[in-house]
């Protein structure tokens, strides 16, 4: 792994996360992070704060983290929260948390949003918002406890990944398919496209 800092060669892409669909995402459409490096902030929400605040605000806190380290280079972060109405739902860590968020969201709509945050080498933030509606089906209680026996949801944000077997709970997506999994690719897209990563220019 290369050393923190780059200051004779060409920028690099830095991506603040440890995040496997993240990466898989920047890969499928040929962009390459030479590292991954995930911040460790505090994501607990603030008082009063909306899901949409909390989305934007722990994407532009993990940059600045990472970029402390990466002055150099661009870096991307990202966080996607999961909210019903004015409700934050949690990142699942135990079956308890998921099966809560599967109940609640069982028959009904409720948004993702994902707050993206790009950090120049010149020290410049750039920060966007994508706000995606998803519907769920109704769904039993076997197809619950099925889906908790997966062990999928531990760490997901509402307690389930859209790109895994809980598309079958999904009846309709209204936004962008991409930012429900964790990084809306056209807004990703279009940010390093404007700082002129080279990877980045055939998808202007």
């Amino acid at each position: 792994m290369s050393a923190p800092g780059n200051r004779d060669e060409t920028p690099r892409l830095i991506l603040a996360s440890a995040s496997p669909p993240r990466l898989a995402l920047l890969q499928q459409v040929g962009l390459d992070p030479a590292i991954c490096a995930p911040a460790d902030i505090d994501e607990t929400p603030q008082k009063d704060e909306l899901p949409r605040q909390l989305a934007k605000r722990l994407a532009a806190g993990k940059a600045r983290v990472v970029a402390q380290d990466y002055p150099d280079d661009l870096v991307l972060a990202a966080d996607t929260v999961v909210a019903c109405g004015r409700r934050i739902l949690p990142k699942a860590e135990t079956e308890d948390d998921a099966r809560d968020c599967l109940k609640l969201l069982s028959g009904r709509r409720h948004r993702v949003y994902t707050g993206v945050t790009l950090i120049r080498p010149d020290g410049t933030q750039h920060d966007r918002l994508v706000q995606s509606t998803v519907i769920f089906k109704a769904l039993s209680e076997n197809e619950i406890a099925t889906y908790l026996a997966s062990r999928e949801w531990r760490g997901k944000a509402g307690g389930y990944a859209i790109q895994g077997l809980a598309a079958i709970f999904i009846r309709q997506i209204q936004g962008s398919y991409s930012s429900v999994v964790g990084l809306p690719l056209f807004e990703v897209a279009s940010l390093l496209a404007s700082a002129d990563y080279e990877p980045a220019k055939g998808l202007r």
